[in-house]
């Protein structure tokens, strides 16, 4: 190589060390796979245009000025070896104005690192396929429009005429790539596509192609981004508002969190009472949706978010429910067996799941009821809607919150400049409006709070194996969730307020007696003669109720309520339905003529039996449901005439096996270090097998190509005079390589060799050799 010819991209690391290979493979684990056979095709995938597009992903906006400053700076002198040689200083000098000095070095020697850039600091190359790492077709940080301010740019696009803001608005709303035979003609043209090029608001790709600088959308868009001559990394500013600390955002969170699970055991509860119908199309029809959110008293938005998480973690599912209420004519929408043991473990728990599925959702719930580009209305639970940019979307948004001080309100303007910043490859794909609709969201589920990340967030998307993760985020919840009461308040209006979460034993009790008519922090039931007959179905007594109020109210019982109960109960099972088929029995003969003469008696078929006894053929259930439509109030028994709890658990489906892959869990993850340890030494042992000589023929040296005898007795040979041999090799994959090696041992069909420089043994199989050469 001459003094003046730069190096090239395969010498450079082949002088690196191994930790600094195995740092390069980390941070760009496709070059590892498959292991490649030297330095040489490590450095051609370096170089490649995939791999190089693959590590753009994750550099920010300095690193790409600086690959966009070296284009600049840099010029063309041969097509296959890319740009010519720039020094660090000039890079530094051109970007000093825009950044801090150490800030651009800091990123020269990032790029370094991965193999982007190499050479001394006074001549750095790269290779043709750079541009495959900037975030667009054309100059995004050193575009000529990015020299001027906000304020001089939104003065040129308020000056444009109809027919070129027309055309700014159309690239705004799309890719920001346009068709154009315009893209070559000249500034004097009278086209929209040239003026508007002439002024810097459009950027020529090709003669056919031009690009919408990404500011110029933003504004068209009605969005508010940072100054684009500014490439330090902008602040996460709070919203000026009251401030707060991280323990009032954690139990802001936590009553959040409390509120999602109500209305996520309240969903499963309607659907198992009532499944909805699957649409032909797939999904949820609206008047479902609508069902739901009354049923709730929450909105349509929140119903769909409720659904898609839910769905997500396979609790509701389509298909034909146990008992199905179409008679198997038509799928529904029901939850799955596995609610019965979710809903009985602890709130925190059941809150992990429904973080965890809504982190890993394909889905964007926020789109529901909106349109696609084509026009197509997006639905609930449809599957044209799934996409595997919603997840990293949500990952975003959270990693970027927890780079901000723990509780620091970071508003969604802040927000979206700092991924912009740090993720230039989503400033069109992640507008302002999808980072509000996921602040939205992850508010919704408690996960984000008072414009801050909770603790329970940041263990969410921490690092770690799953359990630890698990078990850090159950932890941190478990802290924000108001520890459950045991008490409640009854009032003289029929009202019974819990101050806070109840235990789950008492607030199933009074679910049971009462209707909720607020939630959240501080909930409010109502007890009315239909509640209370609703516990008295389930086998509760007058006394136990009154038990139940006497023990956990903290006020005195009001005599209003106590007459209310003891009214109730004295009416309630006058009638008693037991299993005859189905028989009725009161100690009250006028109450039973009373039924038998009603519409109810044609209805059931009764007979009577005596007096005070009647039978009909009909199930235990319809007969109370009938007798209580016709304005009776019955109450079910069992053989021994004690009172049972004939509730319907709900419908449900099957739980389906396949569970979706986690949000976290990039398509190509790091192997593990010491797995990339042993790729580094394959290519050292590749390297040196290629670089060793063969031994002169005078000397005795010798080489066979093949296997068979003549390779085997070669090989004998080399084990007799303690002699190097580089074999040629292909395992049972039928990947080819070579290993220069010193025969220990030949038998049983295999070559047992040792490594010169490591001493590691290795077997290879004689039918699976291709070529032997004695080498020096």
């Amino acid at each position: 190589m001459s003094p003046d010819q730069p190096i090239s991209l395969a010498d450079e690391l082949a002088r690196r060390d191994d930790d600094q290979l195995l740092d390069l493979l980390q941070s760009r684990p496709d070059l590892a796979s498959p292991p490649p056979p030297g330095v040489e095709v490590l450095a051609q995938r370096a170089m490649s245009a995939a791999s190089i597009n693959r590590c753009g992903e994750d550099l920010d906006l300095l690193a790409v000025a600086v690959l966009e400053t070296i284009a600049a700076l840099g010029s063309r002198s041969e097509q296959a070896r890319g740009l010519s040689p720039v020094s660090t200083d000039a890079i530094v000098e051109a970007l000093s104005e825009r950044a801090a000095p150490d800030a651009i070095r800091a990123r020269i020697d990032n790029l370094v690192d991965l193999a982007l850039l190499w050479g001394p600091p006074d001549a750095l190359v790269t290779g043709p396929h750079m541009a495959a790492a900037w975030p667009w077709r054309s100059r995004l940080a050193t575009a000529p429009v990015n020299a001027l301010s906000l304020a001089e740019i939104r003065a040129k696009i308020d000056a444009l005429g109809d027919r070129e803001r027309d055309l700014l608005s159309t690239l705004a709303s799309g890719p920001g790539l346009g068709r154009t035979r315009d893209a070559g003609l000249g500034p004097d043209s009278d086209r929209p596509v040239p003026r508007l090029v002439h002024q810097g608001l459009l950027l020529v790709v090709d003669e056919q192609t031009v690009e919408l600088p990404v500011v110029i959308g933003q504004l068209i868009r009605g969005e508010d981004p940072a100054e684009p001559f500014e490439l330090r990394p902008p602040e996460l500013s709070g919203g000026g508002g009251r401030k707060v600390g991280l323990a009032e955002v954690d139990a802001a969170a936590g009553g959040e969190a409390l509120e999602f699970l109500r209305h996520s055991a309240d969903a499963i509860e309607t659907l198992g009472a009532h499944p909805a119908a699957v649409l032909r199309a797939g999904g949820m029809g609206v008047r479902e949706i609508r069902r739901l959110a009354k049923a709730l008293s929450v909105d349509e938005k929140r119903v769909g978010l409720v659904i898609e998480v839910l769905a997500g973690l396979r609790l509701i599912d389509s298909g034909f429910p146990v008992p199905d209420p179409s008679d198997g004519l038509e799928p529904s929408w029901a939850p799955t067996t596995s609610v019965d043991s979710w809903s009985h473990q602890a709130p925190e728990r059941r809150w992990f799941s429904i973080a965890s599925g809504w982190l890993d959702l394909h889905r964007r719930p926020w789109q529901i009821g909106g349109r696609t580009p084509d026009g197509t209305l997006i639905g609930a639970l449809v599957g044209a809607m799934p996409e595997g940019a919603a997840r990293a979307e949500r990952l975003l948004v959270l990693q970027a919150l927890a780079e901000a001080k723990p509780g620091a309100d970071v508003t969604p303007v802040a927000l979206g400049r700092h991924i912009a910043w740090r993720h230039p490859r989503w400033l069109r794909r992640m507008p302002q409006s999808t980072i509000i609709e996921t602040l939205a969201e992850a508010q919704s589920l408690g996960l984000v709070a008072h414009g801050a990340l909770t603790s329970a967030g940041r263990e969410l998307i921490a690092t770690g194996t799953p359990d630890e993760v698990e078990a850090a985020t159950v932890a941190a919840m478990a802290k924000s969730i108001p520890a459950p009461i045991d008490f409640f308040l009854a009032q003289a209006d029929l009202t019974v307020t819990a101050p806070g979460p109840l235990t789950p034993e008492l607030a199933a009790d009074l679910a049971l007696v009462a209707d909720l008519e607020s939630g959240g922090a501080a909930s409010v039931y109502r007890v009315s003669e239909s509640s209370v007959r609703r516990a008295l179905d389930a086998g509760r007594t007058g006394t136990e109720l009154m038990t139940l109020f006497t023990s956990h109210s903290k006020t005195p019982v009001p005599q209003s309520l106590s007459y209310l109960i003891d009214d109730v109960a004295r009416k309630h099972g006058q009638l008693r339905v037991g299993v005859a088929s189905t028989f009725i029995r009161c100690e009250d003969p006028t109450t039973l003529a009373a039924v038998l003469n009603s519409p109810v008696a044609e209805q059931l078929s009764l007979r009577a039996l005596a007096p005070t006894v009647a039978v009909c053929d009909d199930p235990i259930i319809d007969v109370l449901d009938i007798l209580r439509a016709g304005g009776f109030a019955p109450a079910g028994e069992d053989s021994a005439g004690e009172l049972v709890d004939l509730r319907t658990r709900g419908a449900r489906l099957p739980t389906p096996r396949e569970r979706r892959a986690s949000a976290r869990k990039p398509s190509l993850s790091s192997p593990a270090r010491d797995r990339l340890a042993a790729v580094v030494t394959h290519m050292r042992s590749q390297d040196a097998a290629n670089a060793a000589t063969l031994t002169a023929a005078g000397a005795g040296g010798s080489s066979v190509t093949g296997g068979g005898l003549p390779a085997t007795a070669l090989l004998q040979t080399a084990l007799a005079n303690k002699q190097s041999v580089r074999l040629g090799y292909v395992n049972a994959e039928g990947f080819a390589s070579k290993h220069v090696v010193v025969p220990r041992m030949i038998g049983a069909g295999q070559v047992i060799a040792l490594d010169p420089g490591s001493n590691d043994e290795h077997r290879f199989s004689l039918h699976r050799i291709t070529s032997v050469e004695i080498v020096d």
